[in-house]
């Protein structure tokens, strides 16, 4: 594989950890501590991610909790866990949090569904972008035509590689959604 061909392969794939990275905030049956990995607290004023300024952990499948390193931020936790999409309401015992997660009605499923088919669509267009790219690069004289033909099998090949490796994981994740 040539250098062009390695580079692309090398962006494809952080495209999917970005995938991946999407997939862990969507909500599932189970309780995911990724699931708040996005939420931003207000913190003196700054925005900050909830991971950086409290642990969380899953002690039960459908729970959550979180424990502020600081015993003043609970009220902001719960504010910025209030005010996010991930739609449940935060449990103050004082010096922690908890989140019980209910059981996912079937309308639930199918939005989150919905919105990991967005995540692996959108997944799909940047690895096609990366591509796109990686093969305008080919217009150079510096390629021989023969050169140039084999580098466009290999990118479309790890093209395809990508986009089936997208498929699957969106497969697994419609599944892990899905099951009751």
């Amino acid at each position: 594989m040539d250098e062009l061909t390695l580079e692309a392969q090398n962006h494809m794939k952080k495209s999917i950890e970005a995938l991946h990275a999407n997939f862990n905030t969507l909500r599932t049956g189970r309780a995911n501590a990724a699931l708040l990995d996005r939420i931003e607290v207000d913190y003196y004023g700054d925005k900050i991610l909830l991971n950086q300024i409290a642990s969380i952990s899953v002690p039960e499948a459908r729970q959550l909790l979180i424990k502020p390193y600081d015993r003043n931020d609970v009220k902001a936790i719960i504010t910025a866990i209030s005010m996010s999409s991930i739609g449940i309401n935060p449990i103050n015992d004082g010096t922690s949090i908890r989140l019980m997660l209910p059981p996912l009605t079937e309308e639930r499923r199918l939005e989150l569904a919905k919105t990991a088919k967005r995540f692996a669509d959108e997944a799909k267009v940047a690895i096609r972008n990366i591509r796109h790219e990686h093969l305008d690069l080919l217009t150079d004289d510096e390629y021989t035509e023969d050169l140039k033909k084999r580098i466009i099998a290999e990118i479309q090949k790890v093209t395809d590689e990508a986009v089936e490796e997208v498929d699957a994981a969106f497969k697994e994740k419609e599944t892990e959604i899905m099951t009751i």
